[in-house]
């Protein structure tokens, strides 16, 4: 896959992410493609929805493809998110043995393919490609949007822990 058919899938992500965000996620998105180009699983954050930790963009996409092949082998697929994955999207990209992972933005904080630790570097069986920074502007420029987005509107829910807090 050449980088503007990489750009091209990614705008599939970032689609997804931005619906993360007006519903008030962490605008992550990923869409899981077949090697027919087709895709077959589509995962945005939904952690704040479902209450649940669990609720990350790669495992609803992920979980979507599985079923969609009637197989939790992904081993043909490539996995396309807009920020890099955590450790615990990581194992499940490594577990549902998808061959490829594409990102966008680096996350400095939990990123498990190379930006705090590359587990897809250690003594794993199942290892994918990794590329990096496709679309990574759009894809930070949309998380810090967020962010300052929270940092100045907090919700109700927030403010009054902050009022407790100060008594």
């Amino acid at each position: 896959m050449n980088p503007i058919e990489r750009e091209a899938c990614m705008q599939q992500a970032l689609t997804l992410a931005k619906e993360a965000a007006a519903c008030g996620e962490v605008p992550v998105g990923c869409v899981v493609y077949d090697a027919s180009g087709a895709i077959i699983g589509r995962g945005r954050n939904r952690c704040l929805q479902k209450h649940d930790a669990t609720a990350h963009a790669e495992i609803e996409a992920i979980r979507e493809a599985s079923a969609f092949l009637g197989d939790w082998r992904l081993d043909s697929c490539t996995l396309f998110v807009t920020l890099e994955p955590c450790p615990m999207c990581t194992g499940a990209i490594m577990n549902s043995r998808i061959h490829t992972v594409v990102f966008g933005a680096r996350d400095p904080v939990k990123g498990a393919c190379g930006s705090v630790i590359d587990l897809f570097s250690e003594h794993f069986p199942d290892k994918a490609a990794v590329y990096s920074g496709v679309l990574a502007n759009e894809s930070a420029a949309m998380l810090s949007a967020f962010f300052d987005q929270v940092r100045n509107n907090p919700t109700e829910e927030a403010r009054q822990k902050s009022e407790d807090n100060a008594s």
